[in-house]
């Protein structure tokens, strides 16, 4: 083999020409290659190239301040972008927002096997997964704006299925964050908080006769790794960047954790209880739909609070907690390292992850409830002037054996009180979640009847079912007033189930005390 070519981050820059692909690596704030996208930028800034670039990349990459995938985010220096999520880029969301850009949000885990099918050479990405969404070219073939009009999805039909063809195209460049490589190019990622999709991007741009370029944080002796551990051969790559420190940090602004890499174990003993409020409630009610020995997606925001509610009843061994990066059986954390999870037990490239999501390997998830529609549809994506991105949640939630929905009933200065096992609304939120019709449709509660997928919205106080006639109140918090605090807080009238006595279920009242459920009894 010969010996990898070691080239300063401006160097590498100048290896990007104008009007090329770009792809890049990273998982939220984990293991983006900030020495290389900062040095594009700096170059873009001065010198106007390279431009009209396409921008390709599967999960959101950044930090919301600037980092990750904001490097990009500059009027010229991109005319496309296809992204999973776009979250952590609000710069290229609001050239998005404002018609500046071709722009296209299609499932993260979609492109993450697009990366494969790119390099094999394939046509595209033959999947169901999209079918119903926002993906599907019936609705908007995952463009979001007036100004992106190629169809890079297609609606195909084999063997009398319906499936999405999403399109490949070659790669010409990609930005690729590693931890060690030896003189010779070969790479490892034993220090970031999992593979990723490292192997098959390297690969995707290897095969369309691109340049692979990595960030590495050292350089060592030819044929000293571990080749078990290397994840980039080196007949991929074409060059190595050095990066600083700070720019080589496992997340951005976090120390290295080698917790998160499974090099060591910590505690994890005492899970602190969490008070109770709104999202312990619904975390609550949540975690009473846990099957035993559940293999488990948990989204952000309140659903992460269903592991917290699970150590404090003693059931934490009783479900098996897997992150869509890799990890599976750990503790996931938030934040910056969003991602990553504390002692897994096995961490897998992010493709793969999906492979089993896709075919249906998770018993159930739990995800943010935000817009909801009568038929079932949500909104997690977009929001008039917030461009969120759907991230792996259509991969997700179109595919779990059942999906809980988990959030407050309204938004926006909502507060509640739990007293004598019953809940108080104290302040009603301003924003209505329950509308008449979704911006956007991230899942298709038409497609979830057609497979009948069981679908539960959980709120704090009042738990809905998704059956074939559409959303039905089947729970209410005790204490809570069916007419004005649930059905005059929604934009449309749902279908109610009511019991014999012609009341409608009330929540377990164990739900809104102090002392724990007692579930490991149940």
């Amino acid at each position: 083999m010969k010996k990898v070519n070691i080239i300063s981050p401006e160097e590498a820059a100048n290896l990007v020409g104008d009007g090329v692909t770009i792809a890049t690596g990273g998982f939220v704030s984990c293991a983006c290659p900030e020495t290389l996208t900062k040095a594009l930028e700096k170059r873009f800034v001065e010198t106007g190239h390279p431009k009209d670039l396409t921008l390709f990349f599967a999960a959101g990459q950044g930090h919301r301040d600037g980092t990750g995938g904001d490097h990009f985010g500059h009027e010229g220096m991109v005319k496309r972008v296809i992204g999973g999520h776009w979250d952590r880029a609000p710069k290229l969301g609001e050239l998005a927002l404002n018609n500046k850009i071709e722009a296209y949000n299609l499932p993260q885990g979609v492109i993450s096997h697009m990366y494969r099918d790119i390099a094999a050479h394939k046509i595209g990405t033959i999947t169901h997964v999209g079918l119903y969404t926002f993906a599907d070219p019936r609705n908007e073939g995952g463009k979001l704006n007036e100004k992106t009009t190629e169809d890079l999805v297609k609606l195909i039909n084999i063997e009398g299925q319906e499936l999405l063809l999403y399109k490949s195209f070659p790669i010409d460049v990609v930005f690729i964050r590693a931890s060690y490589v030896d003189e010779f190019g070969n790479a490892t990622v034993h220090r970031e908080i999992g593979p990723l999709d490292v192997t098959a991007m390297a690969q995707a741009c290897k095969n369309s006769g691109g340049k692979v370029i990595l960030q590495a944080e050292k350089i060592v002796q030819g044929g000293s790794l571990d080749p078990k551990l290397v994840a980039i051969p080196g007949i991929y790559v074409d060059a190595v960047v050095v990066g600083s420190d700070e720019e080589n940090m496992q997340c951005l602004g976090m120390p290295y954790d080698g917790a998160l890499t499974g090099e060591f174990r910590i505690p994890v003993d005492a899970i602190p209880s969490i008070p109770l409020d709104a999202k312990k409630v619904l975390a609550r009610r949540a975690a009473m739909e846990l099957p035993q020995d559940a293999i488990v997606n948990l989204g952000t925001g309140a659903p992460e609070k269903i592991a917290n509610v699970a150590a404090e009843e003693g059931i934490s061994d009783k479900l098996t907690l897997t992150v869509e990066a890799g990890s599976i059986a750990g503790v996931p954390y938030g934040g910056t390292q969003f991602g990553a999870a504390a002692n897994s037990m096995c961490i897998i490239p992010h493709n793969v992850q999906f492979d089993f999501y896709q075919g249906g390997g998770l018993d159930i998830a739990f995800l943010g409830l935000a817009e909801t529609a009568p038929n079932g549809d949500l909104n997690v994506s977009k929001f008039g002037v917030r461009l969120a991105g759907a991230g792996g949640f259509i991969d997700i939630t179109q595919n779990a054996k059942k999906v809980c929905y988990c959030g407050t009933f309204t938004a926006k200065g909502l507060k509640t009180e739990c007293k004598d096992g019953k809940l108080v609304i104290t302040q009603e939120g301003a924003k209505k979640k329950f509308v008449n019709a979704v911006e956007q449709i991230t899942f298709s509660g038409v497609y979830a009847n057609k497979v009948h997928q069981p679908v539960l919205y959980i709120t704090e106080r009042a738990v809905f079912e998704l059956r074939p006639e559409g959303v039905t109140l089947i729970e209410i918090a005790p204490g809570i007033d069916l007419q004005t605090q649930v059905l005059d807080q929604m934009e449309f009238t749902p279908n109610i189930a009511y019991q014999e006595d012609g009341t409608v279920k009330l929540m377990d009242a164990r739900i809104f005390r102090d002392e724990p459920m007692g579930l490991a009894n149940d």
